[in-house]
């Protein structure tokens, strides 16, 4: 049987701390009018049921922690789509005193989709690429390989720790790698939902 990860890839999403933006966005690309589900995609609240792990918002010291816990309860193999600017480097916040960076700072991040807010079609395009590389940590599964070695777990830095106090060092906090240096996957710029972005 010729089984795919990305035939149905089932999808968990999480509000780092956005301005809520991006949110509705990617609540309308599952609705009727974009409708991933055509894609068989999936929007579950399980995190041991979900394959795609969609990330919106900036990361804080108290976010820090449910991301990776979120991440951390996902089977593999698993994707992380970081949705939107913020998502992607920390965006118009990066400067903010309780801001991080972008999801990149916590876990690893597959595939960046930047917009300020995204638009739906720019979630589908990167579900879409997503479904691409579950499908290569499958097969590299299947070979009995690590699924760490593909993606953006491949290049990871190991993102950021929290002190006793609950915080990040302030050198530390600013060395955020951002979308630019860790960017393992991207949303391609020949898509038109991704040529629209640029405009």
């Amino acid at each position: 049987m010729d089984h795919k990860m990305s035939r149905s890839p089932w999808v968990i999403h999480y509000d780092g701390s956005s301005c809520n933006g991006c949110d509705i966005e990617v609540l309308a690309s599952l609705t009727p009018l974009f409708d991933a589900e055509r894609f068989g995609v999936v929007n579950t609240g399980n995190p041991k049921h979900a394959d795609i792990f969609l990330v919106t918002g900036s990361v804080n010291a108290q976010n820090l922690p449910v991301v990776r816990q979120i991440y951390n309860q996902m089977l593999e193999p698993k994707c992380v789509v970081a949705c939107g600017i913020c998502a992607c480097s920390g965006g118009v916040f990066r400067d903010a005193y309780n801001v991080i960076g972008g999801v990149d700072r916590a876990i690893p991040v597959d595939v960046y989709a930047p917009g300020c807010a995204i638009r739906p079609e720019t979630v589908i395009d990167a579900i879409v690429e997503a479904c691409g590389i579950l499908d290569q940590k499958e097969a590299v599964m299947r070979a009995g390989g690590d699924p760490l070695t593909v993606g953006g777990s491949a290049t990871w830095d190991g993102g950021v720790e929290l002190g006793e106090d609950g915080f990040v060092a302030a050198a530390e906090a600013g060395d955020g790698a951002g979308a630019d240096a860790s960017a393992a996957v991207d949303v391609p710029a020949a898509t038109p939902a991704a040529a629209k972005e640029a405009e």
